[in-house]
């Protein structure tokens, strides 16, 4: 290939080609005998084809390899394509949190324009909110979340000065040393730091506790407000800062260190540390580790009851694990791993916003039957492969979401459910759509996302290379379009 290859240029030249000979991947695939989604990915710029196929190609195309080897783009409509390409291909343009743009034949030219113009504009004058070492305080944000997950990982997410503070704050109250804390006990911890607790009839809307510090009240809502699992957990959320001696912050990366030392400090009250890993043992003993009997003994949420394991599991039980909460379409607000799995990350690393794939157990467990509420399966990776139990929680101030805990293979036996059949593969080949699908139906589909509560917030980003649409997961609907075609046996 030339020294000046430009793999973009090169896949719209030959994809203007094709169309312009009325050819399918399809039949581009049957008459050069290479498959589908590999012609796909040449089309898209992310593969460089030997000289030989190229002839092959222009041959069938009825063109020349000297034309479809041409620097520039073959019209105008390709040259916007390939400047919006690389436009989100930037990492500003990717801090700015966009979904993904695909200039499908329904984005006019003229919307090209107007997108390419303001972006140009933007990367020209891009100064603004910016802090004196020239970067973004969003990105500021979103390393530090990035710096904490790797000390959890390199910790193995255990933190035994936390675990020490709880544990003596269990033994001033007068803890037994089985079973989840009584009322009694967790006024005690709350009393031991100089705090009484007032439960309210009204709170702000945005606030699940107000701690006055002078008068050393620790206000909750009532229990028409507050379950008294969440209940619990707030009020040892709040009496953790104090515990562990946290400061008023104005950094975000220490803010966040915060949040993490104190729900760790509630979860290793509620949850205590001996207890929990002789209950652990046993299980493990037995093959019928459950998340689920974690949260029953020790009566907590099953989110606190997966992060629980966390900490335990790799100091005490030496299993290594991940950790996954994720909205009902799979977009992540939550993760960690020691085990090796590889999350959806954004250009720097962070994974907070992107989506699994829909072969993982956090999507599969939406539209699972037989179970209520968890979801088992084995998921078969390019790096590995994992088994996970999804739980959908739907008692929360939230929407709902999914919590999904797992392991490697090596490790599942261990696990309740791990007998179970489901097999999932989500290697890279598996994840790529089906070329002739899309070419089908992207541009005859047009779907219209369901509301959302947060109408005027962003809404989860579309898969990144063939969704235009934000919020919509356009495979889904191309499968709903085909189902449908076959049913009318057209």
């Amino acid at each position: 290939m030339p020294d000046d290859f430009d793999g973009l240029v090169l896949g719209a030249r030959i994809r203007h080609a094709r169309r312009r000979a009325g050819a399918t991947l399809a039949d581009m695939s049957e008459r050069v005998g290479r498959p589908a989604p590999y012609l796909s990915q040449l089309e898209n710029g992310k593969v460089e084809p030997k000289l030989s196929l190229l002839g092959e190609l222009a041959y069938v195309l009825g063109t020349t390899t000297t034309d479809l080897l041409d620097p520039a783009p073959p019209d105008r409509r390709s040259e916007l394509e390939i400047g919006l390409a690389r436009a989100q291909d930037d990492p500003r343009y990717r801090s700015l949190g966009l979904p993904y743009l695909k200039p499908s034949a329904k984005v006019g030219d003229d919307v090209l324009e107007h997108v390419l113009a303001l972006w140009t504009q933007l990367a020209e004058t891009d100064t603004t909110d910016r802090d004196p070492d020239g970067r973004r305080f969003a990105d500021h944000a979103r390393a530090a979340n990035i710096a904490l997950r790797d000390e959890m990982r390199r910790s193995d997410n255990y933190f035994a000065e936390i675990e020490d503070v709880a544990k003596a704050a269990l033994t001033r109250a007068g803890y037994g040393g089985t079973g989840p804390i009584s009322e009694p006990v967790l006024t005690e911890v709350a009393a031991a730091h100089g705090f009484t607790i007032e439960r309210v009839g009204t709170m702000p809307r945005t606030a699940r506790s107000i701690t006055d510090t002078r008068d050393r009240i620790i206000f909750i809502p009532d229990r028409g407000g507050l379950r008294i699992r969440q209940a619990r957990s707030v009020v040892l959320q709040t009496v953790g800062h104090f515990a562990l001696e946290h400061r008023d912050t104005t950094d975000f990366g220490e803010y966040l260190r915060q949040r993490i030392e104190s729900n760790y400090f509630a979860a290793a009250v509620l949850a205590p540390e001996e207890p929990s890993v002789e209950f652990l043992r046993e299980a493990k003993d037995q093959k019928d580790i459950s998340v689920e009997d974690l949260k029953e003994v020790f009566y907590i949420s099953y989110e606190m009851a997966a992060h629980r394991f966390t900490n335990l599991a790799t100091k005490h039980l030496g299993i290594p694990c991940h950790f996954l909460r994720t909205d009902s379409e799979g977009v992540i607000n939550k993760a960690y791993e020691n085990d090796g799995i590889r999350f959806p990350a954004a250009i720097d690393g962070g994974l907070e916003g992107q989506r699994v794939p829909r072969q993982w157990g956090s999507r599969q467990a939406w539209n699972a039957h037989g179970s209520f509420l968890l979801h088992s399966q084995h998921t078969v990776c390019d790096e590995a492969e994992f088994f996970c139990t999804t739980y959908i929680e739907t008692e929360t101030d939230r929407s709902p979401h999914a919590i999904s805990l797992g392991t490697t293979a090596a490790h599942a036996s261990v696990f309740r459910g791990a007998d179970t059949l489901r097999r999932e593969f989500a290697r890279d080949r598996e994840i790529e759509p089906d070329p002739q699908l899309v070419d089908e139906w992207e541009s005859i589909a047009w779907p219209s996302a369901a509301e959302r509560s947060h109408v005027l917030s962003a809404l989860p980003p579309s898969d990144r290379e063939f969704s235009p649409f934000p919020g919509i997961d356009l495979l889904d609907v191309y499968r709903f379009l085909e189902r449908q075609r076959r049913t009318r046996g057209r």
